[in-house]
């Protein structure tokens, strides 16, 4: 890197790193006080609700990033132009597209940090923080229907190649990915129920069984009426074969990690997961708009700290007089929020309009790339 380069990166790393756990440490504040509603009930205690919201911290540093990017970069250069440090840079040749450009390296660290935060460290303490909380409890996770969460497994062949479909109801999935209170119902390839299956738990079996105990399973199989008596499809008649076991292993495409959904939200979920997500519920013919967008913004959103330094660049260009340095910051504080909300407000209306998922999930920040570039463009001509 050249010196200026080093320059503009030692200040905005100090200024950044002191943004973010400040933002850091407001957020832990508030959750904190949002989660001492809980304490009290069952075994959950005041250190748990501490334990539960560090957990989460990974989370908002990882929201939290690009606008701190944004705040640091305002701040470094508004002080700049108030000393006129910026105008020396310019005036000993550095043009405004070199200066983009060195800003632009300056963010691919923060850009690697976020999607090691949102790939690696925060699922997984989102996780954590959600069985914490559920085993002080002593509760376990279910959907909002009183009966759980309902879940439809993908086509699975029989011994004779018949193709089945299960619709899966689970009562509880406990935070150690147990479940309990299991209903399957099986349907064949006519799609006529086959096959009532009952058990109060199950354990999931690598690399793709489920250990399910105390079994009772019901084979309905469809009776030939008499030769004189037409068959009436809309009045089936079935005769019923009911067994019991202790046991029972049941193949199925269903794993922990596709039930694992319901501990954390679609925006909290790793890449990863949320693909084979979307996989599971686009081979069941369901629904997977929520989980595309969420995806598409996890994939796009580190790339938020681009458009935040291009939107701070600007700023270096006004003078003292133009405004003092707090106005500044408190302006670059109101773009961060308006980004956020503008970013959440495409993802509810993408969800309820079917729009393309990358095009909902990119549109605020190329909109936010194209007020910056104008931006720039327009304090280098006046």
């Amino acid at each position: 890197m050249r010196i200026y380069e080093k320059y503009f990166a030692r200040q905005v790393y100090l200024t950044f790193i002191f943004i973010l756990f400040a933002f850091s440490g407001l957020f832990f504040f508030f959750d904190l006080i949002n989660e001492l509603n809980s304490v009290g009930h069952g075994n959950y205690k005041f250190q748990y609700a501490v334990l539960r919201v560090a957990l989460q911290a990974p989370s908002r540093l990882y929201e939290i990033i690009p606008v701190a990017a944004l705040i640091a970069a305002i701040y470094v250069f508004a002080q700049m132009a108030a000393n006129s440090e910026y105008t020396i840079f310019r005036v000993s040749g550095l043009a405004t597209n070199q200066a983009l450009r060195s800003l632009l390296k300056i963010g691919i660290p923060l850009v690697l940090l976020t999607y090691l935060i949102g790939e690696v460290v925060g699922p997984y303490t989102d996780q954590l923080s959600e069985r914490v909380r559920l085993e002080a409890l002593g509760s376990a996770v279910s959907s909002d229907f009183q009966s759980g969460v309902w879940v439809k497994d993908t086509l699975t062949a029989r011994a004779d190649g018949e193709q089945v479909t299960r619709f899966v109801n689970v009562g509880e999935l406990q935070p150690n990915a147990t479940i309990s209170n299991v209903r399957i119902y099986e349907f064949d390839s006519k799609f006529r129920l086959s096959n009532v299956r009952l058990a109060k738990s199950g354990t999931f079996q690598p690399p793709g069984h489920w250990l399910l105990k105390d079994v009772t399973d019901t084979q309905l199989l469809s009776v030939t009426p008499p030769q004189n008596q037409p068959a009436d499809a809309l009045d089936p008649v079935y005769r019923a074969t009911q067994t019991s076991a202790p046991e029972y292993l049941l193949r199925s495409e269903l794993t922990p990690n596709i039930l694992s959904v319901l501990l954390v939200s679609p925006d909290r979920m790793s890449m990863f997961n949320l693909f084979r997500y979307i996989q599971h519920l686009t081979e069941n013919h369901q629904d997977a708009q929520r989980y595309q967008i969420a995806f598409w913004r996890k994939l796009l959103y580190p790339f938020a700290v681009f458009v935040m330094l291009v939107l701070s660049l600007p700023f270096a260009y006004l003078h003292t007089r133009s405004g003092v340095v707090g106005m500044k910051v408190f302006g670059g504080i109101m773009l961060g929020m308006s980004f956020q909300l503008v970013n959440t407000l495409f993802s509810h209306v993408g969800t309820l309009n079917t729009w393309p998922a990358p095009l909902t999930a990119a549109t605020p920040g190329l909109i936010y790339l194209a007020v910056g570039l104008i931006g720039l463009k327009w304090v280098e001509r006046h």
